[in-house]
């Protein structure tokens, strides 16, 4: 039987607040193999995922007094992973290299040059469309988009309801979706990689 089996999440947990290598060795151990799954889902990239794994362990070491008592560390390993790995998504879709596979497409038929134009424009545009935002709506897309927030913690921070954190995104994303409808294929991928 493996040792991690014989401790709780809460008390691994408690454990690694206290400084205890030999904890955050048994929790690793006990999620590093779902955690590359997880991200290989993802990324595609065996490189990748694991260096996404190695991050994402990194990362709850060194934020580890920051962990709320009664959380899911399962939840909070797995939030970490999905937003390190579309940040890497994020990141090789800004890359030049990712332009030239958008030209190899077979609906493409720009340089690269014209692409990079009109993803710039892209991003200028979303920019000015979630500044003309109302105010609620925009601080709400900020910290969900932008800061990785769950609805629930976005609530809690504003002091207003799930429900209306719901409502303001949706209609944030409505907005957002019309304004850049009229745009090309590119605007479609930027949507799904950026917005």
């Amino acid at each position: 039987m493996k040792d991690f089996i014989l401790y709780s999440d809460e008390e691994l947990m408690q454990e690694i607040k206290a400084d205890n290598m030999f904890a955050f060795d048994l929790l690793y151990k006990k999620y590093c193999k779902k955690v590359y799954k997880f991200g290989y889902s993802i990324l595609k990239s065996t490189e990748e995922s694991e260096n996404l794994m190695q991050d994402v362990f990194l990362s709850l070491w060194e934020n580890r007094q920051k962990v709320e008592k009664n959380s899911s560390i399962k939840s909070y390993v797995f939030t970490i992973t999905y937003n390190s790995a579309i940040s890497i998504i994020r990141k090789k879709a800004r890359e030049s290299q990712f332009i030239e596979y958008l030209k190899s497409l077979p609906e493409i038929n720009e340089d690269p040059v014209n692409l990079k134009l009109e993803y710039n424009e892209l991003a200028n545009k979303l920019d000015e469309i979630i500044k003309g935002l109302p105010q609620r709506q925009k601080e709400v897309y900020l910290l969900h988009r932008v800061e990785g927030l769950k609805y629930n913690q976005i609530a809690e921070r504003l002091n207003i309801s799930v429900n209306t954190i719901e409502n303001h995104m949706s209609r944030a994303l409505n907005t957002i979706r019309k304004k850049l409808g009229s745009y090309s294929l590119i605007a479609i991928l930027f949507w799904y990689l950026f917005v």
